[in-house]
């Protein structure tokens, strides 16, 4: 008898707990577009000469005033201790920097303080600033005239290298005599590549290396010449510079770009150390001074697909090691560790991206953080005395500090993701017709009930050798709560799994990666959780060129949004910032229109659409502008087919405004609601 009152109690207890966790959970809300204000951005990390501190970056919103400032903060390496370095609401604080000495931290600033007016003023620009670790105000160092974009200390702590653009020039000829008027000049275009989306028409102004002397507070030009020249970085000894470059021929015509060796002295000469017939990039010098580590992209004719690679080679130039030689993976960001044996760096794997490290001179490479067992993406890392932290995200945390044992050094996004109903993510495949498989991540909407089918959004990355994976996705976030499966397919051409997936799609736009969306649409529909009547798709950038594709190829889908993604490959060609890409991979359209004309599938065959689109995209884009979602759109009205475009004023590719980022995401879903909640 009592083990009988024994059960039935367990099971009172079993259902009263069920029911509390289910009030709990009823008392969470669902992810809204307005919740994009409310989440904080972490990143540009760096740890303190001694290990004990890690510096970052906070962004967040300030909706009245439309603008999304960043702050800077730091954090105890145990955790207990954090401190707001910046209160500006007037500036975004960047690239924090603590001296080698321990005593400043240093950072890049916007702040005028009231002292100028004029746009063209140096104080107007970002410039470095010095925070005293001691105490008091920050102060400006700088007064570049085209700005600071980086700088690195040198390792006395006497000295900076400096990044900065050259200024726009002014015309001061016969300025007292002159007319009145301030009509702009016109534009004069001679260069092959002439344009660059947010940078605009590329005249003769190039991004130089400069060394400034803080005491003098002068700084000295170090990389003259018609080039781009960045990411420098000092030897231990401080007297050499790495940095990379390109320099050979019309550097707008290719991708090589080497690294160089030079003193930090102006007029010295720069010594070419590598060799590579592709991009070398992202020099570091081992604590010795006898290396310097840096990554390789693949051959030029492969540029953007390949997986980039990491390499080491000599200070004075020769062979490089390329210590991860057998991983099929794209590694970048490479960092010594403090002994010098080991390089850290992160590489992307299937919907992950590790901060691995691997000895210096080749052999086994170790997985850090995250890892499967806690599966997330990486954004970013740091290497200091006490170990390595991390800028990390999860599948439902958006990215915060943390360090490689697990250790959590922020929380600035938990109060917010403890109030929401979150849908729930994971790891999705299927197999194509040809026996491809393809991965996917699917996010199962708040209150999920298996057995129902659910309308389904297919939302597409851009790139395309980019991934989704498991990382907070707000925008996907934001579809499943309003109750849609939404499934984000890796299709052929991401990266994280090899060259050969990523190179398939190369000359070959939209075949490969629309079989594959496919194969996901369909798997889920064979699995029983998507609505065959009820499909949308969508994406940004090549996101949306793949819905172009899509929706032309099959009229299965019930609704679209296409943002920012081109159609007519003969409309890229010249007014976009890829020609580099064009003529190397497609070839020249008055030598072979074939090709222009296949990869033109979505507008050449405008006819066969019959999916509901919604086009957007910004008004000033240069890398897909406007005339792309203009064209596709204008055919879509011609046909009769439901369509609407909407062009955001002042906006790039990606939108930086708060309130265009909410009204993208409420527009999206207004017009999926409008076409797939109809049964």
């Amino acid at each position: 008898m009592y083990a009988k009152q024994s059960k039935i109690l367990l099971v009172l207890l079993a259902v009263m707990s069920i029911c509390i966790a289910e009030a709990k959970d009823d008392e969470r809300r669902l992810f809204q577009p307005e919740d994009l204000h409310k989440l904080k951005e972490v990143g540009d990390i760096e740890v303190s000469p001694d290990g004990q501190w890690v510096a970052y970056q906070l962004g967040t919103t300030n909706v009245n005033k439309d603008e999304s400032p960043t702050d800077l903060f730091m954090v105890s390496w145990d955790g207990t201790s954090r401190i707001q370095l910046t209160h500006t609401e007037a500036s975004n604080e960047s690239n924090p920097r603590f001296s080698p000495d321990g005593k400043y931290l240093a950072f890049v600033a916007a702040r005028t303080d009231g002292e100028a007016e004029d746009s063209e003023d140096p104080k107007t620009k970002s410039q470095v600033w010095l925070l005293n670790r001691s105490g008091g105000e920050a102060q400006r160092v700088t007064e570049m005239p085209g700005g600071v974009t980086g700088f690195e200390w040198s390792p006395d702590s006497t000295r900076l290298l400096l990044v900065s653009d050259d200024p726009e020039e002014k015309d001061e000829e016969n300025e007292d005599d002159g007319p009145s008027h301030d009509t702009p000049k016109p534009i004069v275009v001679d260069r092959y590549q002439f344009k660059q989306d947010r940078v605009g028409y590329l005249g003769d102004r190039y991004q130089r290396i400069y060394v400034f002397d803080l005491a003098s507070k002068t700084a000295s030009l170090l990389t003259p010449g018609k080039f781009d020249s960045g990411e420098p970085a000092w030897s231990p000894d401080g007297k050499l510079i790495a940095f990379s470059s390109k320099r050979q021929g019309d550097p707008d015509r290719h991708d090589n770009s080497d690294i160089y060796v030079m003193e930090a002295v102006e007029n010295a000469s720069p010594q070419q150390i590598t060799t590579w017939d592709g991009a070398d990039y992202g020099p570091a010098f081992s604590p010795d001074g006898h290396w310097i580590a840096y990554s390789r992209s693949g051959s030029a004719n492969f540029a953007g697909y390949y997986p980039s690679m990491l390499a080491v080679v000599s200070v004075d130039g020769g062979d490089p090691i390329l210590p991860a030689n057998a991983l099929d993976r794209t590694a970048d960001s490479a960092r010594w560790s403090q002994d010098g044996n080991d390089l850290y760096f992160m590489y992307n794997d299937d919907r992950l991206r590790h901060v691995a490290s691997v000895p210096f001179k080749g052999g086994d490479v170790t997985i850090h953080y995250p890892n499967k067992s806690t599966p997330g993406v990486a954004d970013s890392f740091a290497v200091g005395a006490n170990g390595v932290v991390t800028v990390t995200a999860h599948a439902q945390q958006p990215p915060e500090l943390i360090r490689v044992d697990g250790t959590a050094l922020s929380n600035h996004n938990g109060e917010l993701i403890k109030s929401l109903r979150l849908a729930s993510v994971e790891a999705y495949d299927a197999t194509g017709k040809d026996g491809t498989r393809v991965g996917a991540m699917l996010l199962k909407p708040p209150g999920f009930k298996k057995g129902v089918r659910y309308p389904t959004i297919a939302w597409v990355h851009g790139g395309p050798t980019s991934q989704d994976g498991f990382e907070f996705d707000a925008t996907s976030q934001a579809l499943a709560a309003q109750g849609y499966l939404v499934v984000n397919p890796n299709y052929r051409g991401s990266n994280g799994r090899g060259r050969d997936f990523s190179t398939a799609i190369y000359a070959d736009w939209g075949n490969f990666e629309i079989q594959d969306i496919h194969a996901i649409v369909d798997k889920l529909v064979a699995d029983g959780l998507a609505d065959p009547d009820r499909l949308g798709i969508g994406g940004w950038s090549y996101g949306g060129m793949n819905t172009n594709y899509a929706i032309a190829t099959d009229t299965r889908f019930n609704a679209a949004m296409s943002g920012a993604g081109i159609a007519n490959a003969l409309t890229g060609y010249g007014t976009d910032q890829y020609i580099r890409q064009y003529e190397n991979e497609i070839g020249l359209p008055w030598e072979s229109i074939e090709p222009y004309a296949k990869i033109s599938f979505p507008f050449l065959h405008a006819d066969r659409i019959k999916t509901p689109t919604l086009f957007m995209c910004g008004e000033k884009d240069f890398n897909v502008p406007l005339i792309n979602s203009e064209q596709m759109y204008q055919a879509l009205r011609s046909l009769g087919v439901p369509t609407q475009l909407v062009i955001y004023p002042d906006q790039y590719h990606g939108l930086t405004k708060p309130s265009y980022k909410q009204d993208r995401l409420e527009r999206m879903i207004e017009w999926y609601g409008r076409y797939l909640n109809k049964k």
